[in-house]
């Protein structure tokens, strides 16, 4: 694709998908411009605009993996079809977050049933796992052995997830086979390292040289590669090859999954290859809420993404916020102040359902809501040590990644997938080219202890035997009138939720376009630490207020890449987060 200057490239894909009729329309692609100074980026052009297109559109941190879905889609392939052969190419193309050995959930709107569904597909806690695994022998928690050695890593689900959503939901125009196909190819002739590829691997050069089979893939010469080489991932193509003839048992039984098993072993794990055999991916009833007209589908538990979004969002339902302007202090207050409470319910009440009843149905009900409004003073912050769970009787990261997916039919899918930390545990199984997750940081080690990303939390989420640790990921699908209207989702560990809510605010509440409410600067509170956390490029009035009021104001980096897709007049409409390089919307 020739690289064009942004306005004139952004005019000419407008053009492009407006005029192109739906029998002639061909894939078109809006790449977002990007500071090649930083990987992140807080504030971006106002003037950036989405691409639209007709028919389909595919949104995601990954170019070639955008073209990949885009062309499914071009082919005949509905919504879960692009968004499994996307999953696939990100493994390749992405390797610090898309993922083979980690996890993540689809959530799919089905148009013609006007039906929601959500694949859970997370990481599950080897049978040997226990309440103390992860304690030291002071019995406090030890996060050298929840992060950094094979104990991080639980039974991946990625490939199991991927092959159910196909299997249930596809549109049968495409195997297993044809889907991997892209991959595979990519795998073996190598992905250039340009752009968010190439930092990463110099980035963490030292969690990856840590590891020799780690080193066969992400070094030459004993140096990391560099700009301009090629990532080539053969045992990945093999292993990926080997999915594609024999399904996904190719890679929970056999060669493969001893490989792995022997590998978290070698690291000072527990897994088993009974454990990979066992694993299966789990269909889920999605929450459900309402936002000011809009029926909003998100991510239930083990994720409480979706939960605290309509939580948040029921809270806010009862100021105008409109009307207090989109980044005044009061906006910003009322959500912190919205925010702190739904991640203190966070901490005391959600977890893996199969093993702890989370209250959902009070936790998300309007009556609830209000209780919990009346408690906001709209002039002074509450201190987060005076907030309590109140129900039935630190940074965000890179190491998720988030695509959304919709076809001409109007179905959809909103993914994502996470190794936990940028390329996991750092370690390549050897002789599969899968990367190892460290997901089991995601369990509360100690009731009261704040996990890699800050979060505390208790019992419900205390580690064991084949439990799925507690997730933030949050794929939501906004839908009006019964049909999907906004596609949206974010890396960036406890943020992921703030993003998310950041975005549905902007579309709903102050009517920007996609790119635009993307593009709005970020802030997080997680009620503890109580620090309101903000990207730049909020004015230094409204952070001198918010001040005033009480908050304790940190300005960071830019995080989270809510790649997007909005229902509009034209088809659709489309932005990839310019906070990271690399990311493109694409349609046709």
């Amino acid at each position: 694709m020739k690289i064009l200057p942004s306005a004139i490239r952004h005019l000419a894909f407008r053009a492009i998908a407006l005029l192109l009729a739906a029998a002639l329309a061909a894939p078109s692609f809006a790449q977002q411009p990007f500071d090649p100074v930083a990987t992140n980026r807080a504030t971006v052009d106002p003037g950036t605009k989405p691409v639209l297109a007709p028919n389909g559109m595919v949104s995601s941190q990954e170019a070639l993996a955008t073209r990949i879905g885009v062309e499914i889609l071009n082919k005949g392939g509905n919504a879960v079809d692009a968004a499994v052969a996307v999953g696939f190419a990100l493994a390749v193309t992405l390797p610090r977050a898309g993922n083979l050995g980690g996890g993540g959930f689809f959530v799919i709107w089905l148009a013609e049933a006007k039906q929601s569904i959500a694949i859970d597909f997370r990481e599950v806690a080897p049978a040997a796992i226990r309440r103390d695994s992860f304690l030291g022998a002071n019995g406090k928690p030890d996060p050298h052995k929840s992060l950094h050695t094979g104990l991080a890593t639980g039974v991946p689900g990625t490939v199991a997830g991927l092959a159910l959503a196909l299997e249930k939901y596809g549109s049968r125009r495409f195997t297993l086979a044809d889907l991997l196909a892209p991959a595979i190819k990519l795998a073996n002739e190598g992905v250039p390292l340009e752009n968010d590829l190439a930092i990463s691997i110099t980035r963490y050069q030292q969690l990856l040289g840590r590891w020799p089979s780690s080193q066969k893939v992400f070094f030459r010469d004993g140096k990391p590669l560099q700009r301009g080489d090629r990532l080539v991932q053969r045992d990945l193509a093999a292993t990926l090859q080997a999915i594609a003839e024999k399904g996904p048992e190719a890679f929970y039984r056999g060669v493969i999954a001893e490989r792995i098993a022997r590998a978290v072993q070698d690291a000072g794990g527990v897994m088993t290859v009974e454990d990979l055999a066992n694993y299966r991916a789990d269909i889920r009833e999605t929450v459900r809420g309402t936002y000011r007209g809009y029926d909003i589908v998100s991510m239930p538990p083990p994720s409480s993404g979706g939960g605290l979004l309509i939580q948040i969002l029921n809270i806010l339902e009862g100021f105008d916020l409109r009307k207090m302007g989109r980044d005044s202090p009061d906006t910003i207050h009322v959500m912190v102040e919205a925010m702190k409470r739904a991640f203190a319910d966070r901490a005391e009440f959600f977890g893996d359902p199969d093993y702890v009843k989370v209250p959902l149905t009070t936790l998300l009900s309007k009556e609830y809501a209000e209780k919990l409004r009346a408690g906001i003073d709209l002039k002074v912050a509450t201190p987060s040590e005076k907030i309590r769970a109140g129900a039935a009787p630190k940074q965000g990261g890179d190491n998720t990644t988030h695509y959304s997916v919709v076809d001409r039919d109007g179905n959809a899918v909103a993914a994502t997938v996470t190794l936990n930390f940028s390329y996991g545990l750092g370690l390549v199984a050897e002789g599969t080219g899968v990367l190892l997750n460290n997901e089991m940081d995601d369990f509360a080690l100690a009731p009261g202890v704040p996990n890699a990303y800050g979060l505390v939390g208790g019992e419900a989420n205390a580690p064991g035997p084949n439990k799925k640790p507690l997730s933030s990921m949050t794929p939501t699908i906004l839908v009006k009138d019964g049909k999907a209207f906004l596609v949206t989702g974010s890396p960036g560990g406890s943020r992921i939720i703030t993003t998310v809510l950041r975005v549905v605010t902007g579309v709903v509440d102050f009517d920007l376009d996609i790119a635009q409410a993307i593009a709005l600067p970020r802030f997080h509170h997680q009620w503890q630490p109580d620090v309101l956390s903000t990207e730049p490029g909020l004015p230094d009035r409204v952070l001198r207020i918010l001040r005033e009021r009480g908050h304790n104001v940190q300005i960071g980096t830019g995080t989270g890449s809510a790649n997007s897709i909005l229902r509009v007049q034209e088809g659709w409409s489309g932005a990839a987060d310019r906070r990271y390089l690399g990311a493109l919307a694409g349609g046709y």
